[in-house]
């Protein structure tokens, strides 16, 4: 290490630039809803629980303007799928 450092040249900021369309933001999450997000991430073997949050909230947004009864039938679908049920009526 150096006695002395010159930042004479240096830039006040992040280091990495924010990628197009992100915006930075300071949010305060309960600390359990952020471990749950963290868990998940870990589960999957890796990734971003910053980027699993986006996508909850994505997702959201988008269902918030359906009707609940389109909700239901469209978790009931998934559920359904996801345990290897008919996907069609009958």
């Amino acid at each position: 290490m150096r006695k002395e450092y010159d930042f004479g040249e240096a830039k006040r900021g992040s280091v990495v630039a924010v990628p197009k369309g992100k915006i930075r933001i300071t949010i305060r999450l309960d600390e359990d809803v952020v471990a749950w997000f963290k868990d998940q991430v870990h589960r999957a073997g890796g990734g971003s629980y910053q980027t699993l949050i986006n996508a909850a909230l994505r997702e959201y947004v988008r269902s918030a303007g359906e009707p609940l009864e389109d909700t239901l039938r469209r978790i009931l679908r998934e559920e359904r799928e996801s345990v290897g049920g008919p996907t069609s009526r009958s």
